[in-house]
């Protein structure tokens, strides 16, 4: 409703009407900080929901159940987390999340076999589990790399509770030679795939020149360190060849990385030359031959699983999602247990996910999170040999989601900004009275 003010009864040039809007209540907008802090909060829950918890191994002495419910528990926070912050439920559509849906599909179709309840429950969390990277959509693309930047912040605070176990309880936490976490127990293949993939994240990102400073040195020092001390082959292989990629892709245009790279050719020819024996001792971690050609007993689990006797769904299908397990061996193997959990069918999905980014990445113009995310997708296919994960709950999920999200078109920093009202007019417009024939201004 407005009111206008007539001209003034008195002789002489007559002052202009003056339409006075009508006062309208403020409209709430999403402060940015507020925003940012939800969506680490979401993600930082999707990691430690990602976390298997191992009874016995913690110097804290946790109870497994106790472990179980805080790593089961932070999935449907997570999932209100999302909401309270996507609170609209906007959803930016992507062919790779709807490629992940698919084996949501296959999970549900499985799971109304005669089978044990926990593959019911999984199939309910891997729901749960996508439903919340759908609502994290709206902030894909964006050019300070807001997801990417919470993984970094994630695995930083994952690694201080490895490196202050280590001076809490050193013996247990290298067992067998290995470095572990014994605050929160985080197996030595993890604390390396998590050292390795922060590796390679703040280097190309140094690369390119987007952080500077002495902290990349101590960072980089600190997550070698820590890849050495745990031992793993496939996380240092994986590293190699993810960083080998993701700097050719980058070779042309920027002369940081061609300089490192040349620099890194002669020290590694220098090296196989001199320190060989050192460094093929290192990697033999005092195996034998026979346990070097199983890959340390994996591919022995590995005929059980193609040999079992499986019907035409089964093999189809599959049996649905478990714990990775087979007669209570880990199969240690993303294609073999995919093709346990969900068959061909979801060892095609799998498929079809990584050639999907791997073709995306080459189309995109070259950039760093173009480079970043063809880091994460290689690295993600050369541990799936030796790893699971892609098709269930884990945190290579995470980081093939990271990958896809920095690979769509950018977008402004907040999603505040879709929310804003549409205001009116700040310089008032001149028209005309009709009874009067004189200016309003409105």
């Amino acid at each position: 409703m407005t009111v206008t003010i007539g001209p003034p009864l008195t002789r002489g040039r007559q002052r202009p009407a003056v339409r006075v809007p009508s006062r309208r209540p403020p409209v709430k907008v999403p402060d940015e900080t507020w925003v940012q802090r939800r969506v680490w909060l979401t993600w930082a829950l999707l990691v430690l929901n990602a976390l298997t918890y191992y009874p016995g191994v913690s110097a804290l002495h946790i109870p497994n159940t106790v472990g179980k419910v805080i790593t089961q528990g932070a999935l449907p926070l997570a999932l209100l987390a999302a909401v309270s912050v996507n609170r609209r439920l906007i959803f930016r559509p992507n062919a790779y999340l709807s490629l992940l849906s698919l084996l949501l599909f296959a999970a549900i179709i499985t799971s109304f076999q005669p089978q044990h309840l926990g593959t019911v429950y999984r199939t309910f969390r891997l729901f749960e589990f996508i439903a919340a990277l759908w609502l994290l959509t709206p902030w894909w693309g964006r050019r300070d790399l807001l997801l990417l930047r919470c993984h970094l912040t994630t695995i930083y605070v994952l690694q201080a509770t490895v490196i202050l176990g280590l001076f809490v309880s050193p013996g247990k936490a290298r067992t067998q030679g290995r470095l572990t976490g014994v605050l929160w127990p985080v197996p030595p293949t993890q604390v390396a795939h998590y050292a390795a993939v922060a590796t390679g994240i703040v280097l190309l990102m140094w690369f390119c020149g987007r952080i500077r400073g002495w902290r990349v040195l101590g960072i980089i020092v600190v997550e070698v360190a820590i890849l050495v001390l745990t031992h793993t082959r496939t996380a240092l292989l994986a590293l190699v060849v993810g960083l080998v990629v993701a700097g050719l892709s980058l070779i042309k245009v920027n002369f940081r990385i061609r300089k490192v790279y040349a620099t890194a050719g002669i020290i590694v020819a220098v090296a196989a030359t001199t320190a060989s024996g050192f460094f093929l001792s290192w990697l033999a971690r005092g195996e034998g031959t026979s346990e070097l050609t199983n890959l340390t007993g994996r591919t022995l689990v590995w005929g059980q699983v193609l040999s079992y006797p499986r019907n035409t769904f089964q093999m189809v299908f599959g049996f649905g999602l478990s714990n990775s397990s087979f007669n209570g061996l880990p199969i240690d193997s993303n294609w073999l247990s995919s093709y346990d959990e969900l068959g061909l069918f979801g060892v095609a999905v799998c498929v079809i996910v990584l050639v999907f980014l791997v073709v995306n990445a080459y189309f995109q113009p070259r950039s760093m999170e173009r480079a970043l995310a063809l880091f994460l997708v290689v690295y993600c296919i050369m541990a799936s040999i030796t790893e699971t994960g892609i098709t269930d709950v884990s945190p290579y999920v995470l980081e093939v989601t990271l990958a896809a999200s920095m690979m769509v078109p950018a977008r402004g920093p907040s999603l505040a900004r879709q929310w804003r009202p549409t205001r009116t007019l700040t310089k008032p417009a001149i028209t005309t009275n009709p009874e009067t024939s004189s200016p309003i201004m409105s």
